[in-house]
Order: structure tokens, then C-alpha cells, then sequence
């Protein structure tokens, strides 16, 4: 009896263990029974929310999905304008899954990254689309904020952007139970969309774009280098004339501070010469009064100074003189020298 009761309570646990799941926040689940998307009467997929569930053990499998927003950063791709030139685009997409059912069948499983490559594909269409409506000073400026929002509205509605997305219910869908307890009611009014929804669209593959964004537009290498070589050579050109223009002013103030110098100079000598004169002449005049006034003291004076030119330490001139000469009259003695005055 007791064996009997341990063996029904590890079945319990065993049948508990493979019928309980839970689902974490920011995901949502699906029940799969035999492979195939467990439906309700309205042929609507059950959603299950984040919490503890049941399930068939054995028959049914939860498959557990992603349902927060997911980031994609897509590789910088060249993109042809309006008037015909090539621009290098970097963007990144945001999106989410919007039917779980439409997406676990689109993706192969609800495979991430099969998702990403079907959203790149239809992205990178309706964005090439989009440009080649545009010009670069378009995309560049005020209208990106517009060609997002086209872009994201196409891509969720498969439209051009500009036309008006129809949706088309289904009015013979009965009032959702709102007290079931093992899925959301919110997603099943969300979803009473019929199965006519364009196919180009990601609805039809369970996915919403959330967001588009643009975050770097460069050209091309060899536009680049082409641009730069441009502006290159255009700042090149102002250089060089900037340059003569430098040199020319050079030209001139040094052409200006060579005619002041030279009428300074001019100008000092001129000066000086008239100084100097001014100078001989009263240098000579003082020696006219000087001599005037006493003639003998003069002429001894005149004489000392000839002497001192004449016997000078390094001077080898040779002269030949009469000791009788004039010259020597001061280097005799005081008696000769009156003799000779007299």
C-alpha cells in the first residue's frame, strides 16, 4: 500500500513537472500541439503572458518568445539618389513581434536571426525605393524625419508610404472570453485581423517595425577623394593668393621703409654737415680772435702741435733740417731765442 502510494505521488510530481512552464517577463508563449499552433474556437492563436501555466504533458510544447523590442543594426550599404549619386547609409531598424503565431511559422521556429535576415531584405528594398525619391540635400536635411516615417509605414503596411493602409476584419469573429485565465485577451483583440493582410507587409509575418533610423550617410570612397581633391585644390588657390597678396605688401612697406631710411640717412647728413661747418667756422673764428689778441702765444701753440706730429714715437719719416730753421726756434735756449727774435 505504501509502494503503491509513493508510485502515484512521483507520477504526480513527473506529470506536474512536464505540465507546469513559466514564462519570464517581456516574453510571451505559444502552445504547440503535434507541431502545429494550438488554436481557439475563432481560430486565433493562444497567447499565454508572462506567469506559471499548464499544458498537456507530452502532447504539447511551449514555445517561448521574445516579445520586447529588438535592435538591428544593419551594415552600411550604398543607396542611388534622385539625381543619380551614390551614398553610403548606415541605419539600425527596431522592431517586435506583433503575431506570435504569423511569426513562429514566418521564421522557421521564431528563429531571431531568420527574422532579421526577411526584415533586412524588405528594409533594404523599400528604403532603396524611398531614396530614389529624394535628393542628397533631402535626405540630409528636414526629410529624413519623413522618409522614416514612410519607410516604417510601408514596411508595416507594405504600401509606398504614401497611401493609406486598409484593414480588413473579419465580422463574423464571436466576442473574446475575457475570463479565460490562460491567455491574453488583449492579444486575441489585437489579432482579429482576417488572413487578408499584404503580403509584403511584416504583418504578414508577425512582426512590427517599431522605429527606422538613419545614423550616418558618408559617400563613397571615390567621391570622397574626389571631393577632398577639389576643396584641395580650391584652398591651395586662395593660399597662393594670399600668399602674393603677402608678398606684395611686403614689396611695398619694405620699398617704403628703404625711402625713409635713405631720407633719414640724408637727412642726418645734411644735418651733421651743416653742424660740422657751423663748428669749423667758429672753431676758426676762435682761432682768428686767439691769434689776434696774442700772435706769439698762437704761434707757439701751432708749433708745440708740430712738433708733437712731427716726433712722433712710430713715425720713421726721415727729415733734414738746418738747426738755424725757424722750426726749432721754441728747443733753444731762452738767450738763443731772443738773439734770434732780435
Amino acid at each position: 500500500m505504501i509502494r503503491n502510494f509513493f508510485s502515484f505521488v512521483i507520477c504526480v510530481i513527473i506529470v506536474l513537472f512536464f505540465s507546469l512552464f513559466t514564462i519570464e517577463e517581456g516574453h510571451k508563449g505559444i502552445i504547440l500541439r503535434f507541431g502545429k499552433v494550438l488554436r481557439d474556437a475563432d481560430n486565433n492563436s493562444l497567447i499565454y503572458n508572462p506567469g506559471l501555466h499548464i499544458k498537456i504533458p507530452f502532447i504539447e510544447t511551449i514555445k517561448i518568445l521574445d516579445s520586447r523590442i529588438q535592435t538591428m543594426d544593419n551594415q552600411a550599404d550604398r543607396f542611388v539618389t534622385m539625381e543619380k549619386k551614390d551614398l553610403i547609409i548606415d541605419s539600425y531598424v527596431k522592431w517586435r513581434i506583433s503575431d506570435l503565431s504569423r511569426y513562429y511559422l514566418a521564421t522557421g521556429g521564431g528563429d531571431i536571426c531568420q527574422a532579421e535576415v526577411l526584415i533586412k531584405r524588405k528594409f533594404s528594398d523599400r528604403l532603396r525605393s524611398e531614396l530614389g525619391r529624394l535628393n542628397v540635400q533631402g535626405i540630409v536635411t528636414d526629410s529624413r524625419n519623413k522618409l522614416m516615417t514612410d519607410v516604417r509605414a510601408s514596411l508595416n503596411h507594405g504600401t509606398s508610404g504614401e497611401e493609406v493602409p486598409e484593414f480588413h476584419f473579419n465580422n463574423n469573429i464571436k466576442q473574446f472570453n475575457f475570463h479565460a485565465k490562460n491567455y491574453d485577451s488583449s492579444m486575441q483583440e489585437q489579432y482579429r485581423v482576417s488572413d487578408l493582410v499584404n503580403p509584403n507587409s511584416m504583418a504578414a509575418l508577425g512582426i512590427e517595425i517599431v522605429d527606422v533610423r538613419i545614423k550616418q550617410i558618408n559617400l563613397p570612397t571615390e567621391v570622397s577623394d574626389a571631393i577632398y581633391q577639389r576643396m584641395r585644390a580650391e584652398r591651395d588657390a586662395v593660399a597662393r593668393r594670399h600668399r602674393s597678396q603677402g608678398r606684395e605688401e611686403a614689396e611695398k612697406l619694405r620699398a617704403t621703409a628703404d625711402y625713409e631710411v635713405t631720407r633719414t640717412l640724408a637727412e642726418a647728413k645734411r644735418q651733421s654737415l651743416i653742424i660740422r661747418g657751423e663748428a669749423d667756422a667758429e672753431t676758426a673764428k676762435l682761432y682768428a680772435t686767439t691769434f689776434n689778441e696774442d700772435p706769439s702765444f698762437y704761434a707757439l701753440v701751432r708749433t708745440l702741435r708740430a712738433y708733437e706730429n712731427s716726433f712722433k714715437k712710430n713715425n720713421n719719416d726721415l727729415m733734414v733740417l738746418s738747426a738755424e730753421t725757424d722750426f726749432f726756434r721754441f728747443m733753444k735756449s731762452p738767450k738763443s731765442t731772443t738773439g734770434i727774435n732780435n
